[in-house]
């Protein structure tokens, strides 16, 4: 085990380069298993998720080379459409294989997904718009079977915009035969460049970055290249960062994915500059309290709700963050609050009573942006923070503590018998 020791209280300044995003990768990947032969993914960034990723899809049956940020995909070879549990228990992303390995093969067994510890994802969605195409769904022993012989195009409507159930059905959809209506579809700009790859690839796909997305069914997809888009929830954690304790450019950036993040920023009093793929933020002199609420794209997004409690710790007043996407994700709280931090939850509400000083203490990460928030927050914190269980930031965030030291943080990594 691993934890980050974090001596708290120093001014950060700056240049940090925003690396691929892991949330367009993931997809990304699994869509590379509908053709036979080699896809290139440029910008892919070095995590745990990715590596987990390579490493199912390589059971499955790719060839996977992955260096200096390059992944070579070769599909040619996949013949062996199960992802088992211990694969898919590291990583809920991993149920992205599912609409692909339909498509392709007519059957996939892909074990129930694991992941994250807060809150439930339901994996309804993925398996009733799967059987709107014409998979036949059991489970059997805790896997997902899903079989057909051709997927036929049909409409499929989600109650809710899920990411991942959009990403899976329009997978599905870009080989079945006929005409795919994907209704209440979710238009983040992982979706977007999923999209935009698919369609590079052959496929016949309209609506991109809308609601309702329509996929008419090709017979055959051909390998292509491509390079991964910025992380905006990476890019928007060193944004935060930069709000509390400094000056901050970040380059790799594409900042109209961070809209709504931004107008927050600025209400907080920071300045914010933007030149083309830089974005630039300047401490704010007086941190104003301000309320948040997630929301799907192009909303506030929900992985920056941990950090955004962090900031507003150290406002003045007090502000009420709610995450309408996930009710229960507020894991962070009790462990912000060991640090001096003055939080209580209601409902799916967290209401921040601005404390100005933190103070370090050790504390225990639960989840990917739950561990951010802690180290935004040890960053902030007087004396010295130790973060444990750090294997779950390594999932969504690369190399974030060198990032952190080239800004001027004193941070490290070390070694633990935890």
């Amino acid at each position: 085990m691993q934890k980050l020791i974090i001596d708290g209280g120093h001014h950060l300044n700056g240049e940090v380069k925003i690396s691929g995003a892991k949330n367009a990768v993931l997809p990304v990947m699994a869509a590379s298993l509908l053709v036979d032969g080699t896809v290139k993914i440029k910008q892919v960034p070095d995590l745990r998720d990715t590596r987990t990723m390579a490493e199912l899809m390589e059971v499955i049956g790719a060839k996977i080379l992955f260096a200096n940020n390059e992944m070579i995909v070769d599909s040619g070879f996949v013949k062996n459409p199960i992802a088992p549990y211990d694969l898919v228990n590291k990583m809920r992303a991993s149920f992205y294989v599912l609409g692909p390995l339909v498509a392709r093969f007519g059957k996939a067994v892909v074990s129930l997904p694991g992941g994250c510890a807060w809150g439930p994802r339901p994996v309804d969605y993925h398996l009733n718009g799967l059987k709107k195409l014409g998979a036949k769904i059991e489970l059997e022993g805790g896997d997902i079977i899903a079989k057909a012989k051709k997927l036929i195009g049909n409409k499929v409507r989600f109650d809710f915009p899920s990411v991942g159930a959009t990403g899976n059905i329009v997978m599905a959809a870009v080989t079945a035969k006929g005409e795919t209506l994907v209704e209440n579809a979710a238009k983040e700009p992982e979706i977007v460049q999923l999209c935009e790859f698919l369609v590079s690839m052959g496929a016949k796909i309209d609506g991109i970055g809308t609601t309702e997305i329509t996929v008419e069914g090709v017979d055959n997809l051909h390998p292509v290249d491509i390079t991964i888009i910025p992380d905006r929830i990476e890019a928007g954690t060193f944004l935060i960062a930069g709000a509390a304790l400094g000056k901050i450019t970040l380059t790799n950036t594409i900042p109209e994915h961070l809209g709504t993040v931004i107008e927050k920023l600025t209400e907080v009093g920071c300045d914010i500059n933007i030149d083309d793929s830089k974005i630039s933020v300047k401490q704010a002199k007086k941190l104003d309290a301000i309320d948040v609420t997630t929301a799907v794209y192009p909303g506030f997004p929900t992985d920056l709700q941990a950090q955004w409690i962090a900031l507003m710790t150290k406002s003045r007043g007090s502000s009420i963050i709610t995450d309408t996407i996930y009710n229960d994700r507020f894991s962070h709280v009790p462990e912000l609050n060991r640090l001096g931090a003055n939080i209580t939850v209601e409902g799916n509400s967290a209401i921040v009573r601005g404390v100005g000083n933190l103070i370090g203490a050790p504390v225990r990460s639960t989840d990917i942006r739950a561990s951010a928030s802690l180290i935004l927050a040890g960053l902030m914190a007087k004396g010295t923070t130790e973060v444990s269980h750090i294997h779950h930031i390594d999932r969504g965030y690369e190399k974030i503590e060198e990032k952190f030291v080239q800004l001027g943080a004193k941070i490290k990594r070390v070694e633990t018998d935890e």
